[in-house]
């Protein structure tokens, strides 16, 4: 399984890092390999204390089922998310924020951020995956 490598993943962190300062976001962004686990996260000054957990856990959301974790939602009370979400220890959260990273039709990781609107938080994942010259879809 291929994943994003530290490199890669602190560029992508630096692109939404930009983009977050660039629309005055106080919030976190987080990137992490396919499985979920944390390669690389910020906080950005003065946001609010849940916002790495928060961040990381939309992200684990999109890595999990390779989809944007906004398209997750709906089906966020089925049985499959609710038992995702315990094995994971409630470090899950499929709400919009976070896009799964691809890289030639391979998932690689994702990239969620917390602190903002939904749409933000998702720009600023956008923005380093953008960076990468990647894609958030298959």
């Amino acid at each position: 399984m291929a994943w994003l490598n530290l490199e890669e993943a602190e560029r992508a962190l630096a692109a939404a890092k930009a983009h977050a300062l660039s629309i005055s976001f106080k919030g976190s962004v987080s990137v992490v390999d396919p499985r979920g686990d944390l390669i690389c996260m910020c906080r950005l000054d003065g946001a609010p204390w849940r916002t790495p957990a928060v961040s990381r856990g939309k992200a684990v959301a999109a890595a999990s089922f390779g989809r944007p974790s906004g398209e997750l939602e709906d089906n966020s009370q089925r049985a499959i998310f609710r038992g995702f979400m315990a094995m994971e220890g409630g470090h899950m959260i499929p709400g919009q924020g976070a896009l799964p990273v691809y890289r030639n039709g391979e998932l690689v990781g994702a990239i969620g951020g917390s602190g903002g609107t939904s749409q933000e938080d998702e720009d600023c994942a956008r923005a380093g995956i953008q960076a990468l010259g990647l894609s958030e879809r298959p």
